[in-house]
């Protein structure tokens, strides 16, 4: 994807962005006391309602008998998998260790569409990955505290991983599925699994009806869910994976921002350092690469090509 494309994706990408950085503070507050697996699917089951209605004049376009087992794979990975380790993972890990474990996603998305969509990949957008990831692990290092929980760990880095195949999935199958609609489906279907589930081991008496909880639910609804994952997948299938990828590094400096403005604390070096990882990781991820030539009888250069 070259710049000029680019231009006409700043403001989806900004809305993204901004909206998923203010979702951790958002989440973290709704589970204080709330059972996790309800709130998994009751927020999703509420966003696929609210894509659904809105592409409800576009039904024919869901084409369940052609693309059923579609759907129900992306059910199992992007709402079954990812909201539910999510969730259960924030109540073992604080919020910023949890998600540096989270955006290993980026970097497993990068190297899976290299892998399976023969992404280019060079050392130059590769050390941009590892900045990037560098930089949320600086941000959140004064999160790194008391004992950390390896149940927590293994959650937070299941989440990334069924993010990132979700993800893959999402941009392989975009040519016989309309993206919007692999979000609608899968987050009913898989928001009504984990409802149901929660319902029986947490049981609907064991929710706080408070109003932390119920924004976060309004949250999740209509942005997060509907419109964050509308965004996304709409960039991932028209673009590079790892490009779109490298600016979700991102997400996790608006969420510390979020919470250090609101919470009145002062800016640290921590995250200046950070944010300057960050920006480095953006620049190179999407650094132009230079052409290779192949000459007659050349070999063909590797995955990992020069700058």
């Amino acid at each position: 994807m070259d710049y000029k494309a680019w231009k006409h994706t700043w403001i989806p990408l900004a809305a993204l962005i901004l909206i998923w950085g203010l979702s951790w503070i958002v989440y973290k507050s709704a589970l204080t006391g709330n059972p996790p697996l309800l709130f998994a699917g009751l927020r999703s089951l509420a966003g696929g309602i609210v894509t659904a209605l809105y592409l409800l004049p576009a039904i024919r376009e869901v084409r369940w008998r052609k693309n059923a087992k579609r759907y129900l794979i992306s059910t199992l990975i992007s709402v079954v998998m990812f909201f539910g380790f999510q969730s259960f993972g924030l109540l073992y890990l604080p919020g910023g260790l949890f998600s540096v474990l989270v955006y290993l996603q980026p970097i497993l998305l990068s190297i899976f569409a290299w892998m399976w969509f023969g992404e280019r990949m060079t050392w130059l957008k590769f050390a941009g990955l590892l900045s990037g990831f560098g930089g949320i692990a600086v941000i959140s290092a004064d999160s790194f505290t008391g004992d950390i929980s390896l149940t927590g760990v293994l959650l937070g880095v299941g989440t990334a991983l069924a993010w990132a195949l979700g993800t893959i999935y999402v941009k392989k199958e975009s040519s016989h599925v309309d993206p919007l609609w692999m979000v609608a489906i899968p987050n009913l279907i898989g928001g009504a699994v984990l409802t149901g589930i929660g319902a029986v081991t947490e049981g609907f008496g064991s929710i706080r009806w408070n109003a932390e909880f119920i924004i976060g639910l309004a949250f999740g609804a209509f942005l997060a869910t509907s419109l964050a994952f509308a965004i996304y997948y709409k960039l991932v299938s028209r673009g590079e994976a790892s490009r779109v990828a490298a600016f979700t590094f991102l997400v996790p400096m608006v969420s510390v921002v979020s919470g250090t403005l609101l919470l009145n604390e002062p800016i640290t070096l921590t995250l200046l350092a950070g944010l300057i990882m960050i920006v480095l990781s953006i620049v190179l991820v999407n650094r132009p690469a230079r052409p290779v030539r192949q000459e007659a009888g050349q070999q063909v250069p590797g995955p990992f090509t020069g700058s």
